[in-house]
């Protein structure tokens, strides 16, 4: 369970921390966003920069990677859209009012988020804005999208069939969904008693799973408003969250990760070993990657809770986590991309003795029946 050893590669050509990692559908790209105000595509085929994506004015905050391009959002108020090939600037989406926070793209639209207290969307050829959401009363951070065909045969559904319905977090605490074709708030999910930092989206059950820093998790029915179940073992505000499986993972200030049924709410797993907030995750093929502010990133067996790898390297907080193939890409506020191998992250572990084996168990692994406290 050591260290990881030496990353396969180092990429440090950002002059600024990188807020965002975000993987092409086709696996053959990543985009990173920074603070330095520049976006770059890197080749995961080699790890080297094949493109610099440079002409927001302020800082990246978050980036999404398509096959053929790549949008970017920024401090400067706009969001961009960019040739992967060629690096060209195609598109520049003006209209926010203040710091564009997230950015989503389907179906030909692009929807952002804001500081402004919007949420809008853009017809991605023309740059034009086609709608307004306007109803927080602070931030919106963080958007989720179900799509009209998501919707057939469930109830109430007949006036979001038409464009989807949008939902927002904000640190207003509540979170909304929104009809995309009317511009019109569906519903307000109210509970929370902190900011809604993070949002994960089940299509499917048209069910929406916030993390706030009240420290819970809820679940709600999008359609009709209902807040369905409560979350309620971390000890700190909850920053990311992950749906697979029927089963929520989420990552915590209080230094630990946890698994969740999605049906029921029941904790599951605690997966500890942090010195610090968790503050990214990645479920990929058996095993649970973890970022954190202690600079270090993990691989957890997501079954067991065992913890298989530690990646050290990194200067400061991990802020997003990649997997693709046999490769881990780790993203830093210390300016670095990092790839690692895990070829021999499932490779044969010795097991430990016997009579270590509760001491073990009780110092590293959380359970469901009695989680320890954070560290």
């Amino acid at each position: 369970m050591g260290g990881g050893g030496s990353a396969l590669r180092v990429c440090a050509d950002h002059r600024g921390g990188i807020n965002w990692l975000s993987l092409s559908p086709d696996g053959q790209r990543l985009l990173t966003g920074s603070e330095d105000g520049t976006a770059r595509l890197w080749s995961t085929a080699d790890g080297r920069c094949c493109a610099l994506l440079q002409g927001h004015e302020s800082y990246v905050t978050f980036c999404q990677l398509e096959d053929e391009a790549a949008f970017t959002c920024s401090a400067d108020r706009t969001v961009r859209r960019w040739d992967v090939l060629t690096g060209q600037c195609l598109q520049v989406y003006r209209g926010h009012a203040s710091i564009v926070n997230r950015i989503l793209v389907a179906n030909n639209q692009l929807f952002s988020s804001s500081y402004d207290r919007t949420a809008r969307v853009w017809s991605v050829d023309s740059g034009q804005m086609s709608r307004e959401f306007r109803g927080h009363r602070n931030c919106v951070l963080t958007l989720a999208y179900s799509a009209p065909g998501d919707l057939p045969g469930a109830p109430r559904s007949e006036e979001a069939a038409a464009g989807g319905l949008l939902v927002t977090g904000s640190t207003d605490g509540t979170a909304k969904v929104w009809q995309v074709a009317s511009g019109c708030c569906h519903q307000t999910l109210r509970g929370h008693t902190g900011a809604v930092l993070c949002l994960v989206l089940d299509t499917p059950g048209h069910t929406a799973f916030t993390g706030s820093t009240d420290a819970t998790i809820r679940a709600w029915d999008i359609l009709s408003g209902e807040q369905l179940r409560v979350f309620r073992e971390h000890r700190g505000s909850v920053i990311c969250l992950e749906l697979v499986n029927r089963l929520v993972y989420s990552g915590s200030a209080d230094r630990t990760a946890k698994c969740w049924l999605a049906d029921t709410g029941e904790h599951v797993r605690t997966f500890t070993a942090h010195r610090h907030s968790v503050s990214a995750l990645k479920y990929h093929a058996g095993t649970l990657f973890t970022g954190s502010g202690d600079a270090c990133a993990r691989a957890f067996d997501a079954q067991s809770g065992q913890l298989q790898r530690v990646f050290r390297g990194h200067a400061f907080v991990i802020n997003c986590l990649q997997v693709h193939g046999q490769v881990l890409y780790t993203a830093s506020h210390d300016g670095a991309l990092r790839l690692w191998d895990l070829r021999r992250l499932s490779g044969p572990r010795p097991a430990p003795p016997k009579r270590s084996l509760p001491r073990l168990f009780s110092n590293k692994v959380g359970c469901a029946a009695a989680p320890l406290p954070p560290a």
